[in-house]
């Protein structure tokens, strides 16, 4: 049986700003910059120790500078990411427990690649870039993760989507957009593919009883031009937000965009399995749990997704929770 998909809950406050009782260690795929810089600000503001996970070192330096200018003793660090890369990935987990990290409270698999136009690229590891990257980049890192995972209290597994994913339906013989590519479509099945992981990987968890849970959430519509300039990471121009306010009755910035993804790390009642996202339409507004549509629900389009999945990357996520 498909699982029940969660009732809309009233609106919820936004992310706290004071410190959390027990402040968690959260790694943030692509943390450095867009959606991931603002989940690692809220993050941070709450008292979360903080790992931003991103390949590119310099821009890793100008975010981790401009959260300590923001957020004094803000705990934040930088760990070298490359979800392009599958084999490096194991690497990653090696360098947090060099770093003294025993374990992650969460990870926020948020890293992603858009592209607007063709043509068609491919990832180090051969696959097409935006499903590569967005979805079979964070499959194998789930598994790299699981020990730090299952070392934790309660861990929990928070999968960034996108409203794209909701009018997407996976080509399930045509994953890699080898022949049909049009990158709007091939983003959007991406992030559905991300979603339907994160439903099945909590569906997987629950059945052997496993304290870490997954959890999915979006950031609705979300404008560079409404999002606050945050210096060396992000500028919006006076006018540029001028000219997205009527934009505003339906999308927000980014910041507010982030927030749901806070909500699904931090709210100690958020549970495995929701779908948390904006209040308004599900583009903007307070964070609140979403009933899951049907199609990221359908149990046998998510078992092939898994194993083809699991055949392209080399990995079986589940099998690092056991």
């Amino acid at each position: 049986m498909p699982p029940t998909p969660n009732p809309p809950s009233e609106p919820t406050p936004n992310p706290p700003s004071e410190p959390t009782p027990h402040p968690p260690t959260v790694l943030v795929t692509g943390g450095n910059a867009g959606i991931g810089y603002f989940v690692s600000e809220q993050l941070a503001a709450a008292g979360a120790t903080v790992v931003l996970g991103s390949r590119n070192q310099a821009k890793a330096e100008a975010a981790l500078t401009s959260l300590r200018t923001r957020i004094p003793g803000a705990r934040v660090q930088h760990i070298p990411l490359n979800l392009a890369n599958h084999p490096s990935l194991r690497r990653t987990t090696e360098d947090l427990q060099a770093r003294g990290i025993a374990h992650l409270d969460a990870v926020v698999h948020n890293a992603g690649v858009a592209l607007d136009d063709p043509p068609r690229q491919e990832t180090e590891d051969g696959n097409e870039l935006m499903f590569g990257t967005n979805h079979l980049g964070h499959v194998a890192l789930t598994q790299c993760l699981a020990p730090l995972l299952r070392a934790a209290p309660a861990a929990r597994v928070v999968t960034v989507g996108s409203f794209a994913a909701r009018s997407e339906r996976l080509d399930l013989n045509d994953l890699q957009s080898t022949r049909a590519y049009a990158p709007k479509r091939t983003y959007g099945r991406s992030k559905l593919a991300q979603m339907m992981f994160g439903f099945a990987l909590d569906l997987r968890l629950r059945a052997i009883g496993s304290t870490v849970q997954s959890l999915v959430a979006h950031p609705g519509g979300a404008l560079d031009a409404l999002t606050p300039s945050r210096p060396s990471i992000h500028t919006t121009t006076p006018g540029a937000r001028l000219r997205a306010l009527p934009a505003a009755l339906l999308v927000q910035g980014k910041e507010a965009g982030a927030r749901p993804i806070v909500r699904a790390v931090l709210d100690p009642e958020a549970e495995g399995g929701q779908l948390w996202g904006p209040r308004v339409f599900g583009l903007r507004g307070a964070p609140r749990r979403e009933p899951v549509p049907p199609h990221m629900a359908d149990q046998e389009v998510a078992a092939r997704l898994w194993a083809a999945s699991c055949e392209l990357t080399g990995t079986d996520p589940f099998l690092g929770f056991r």
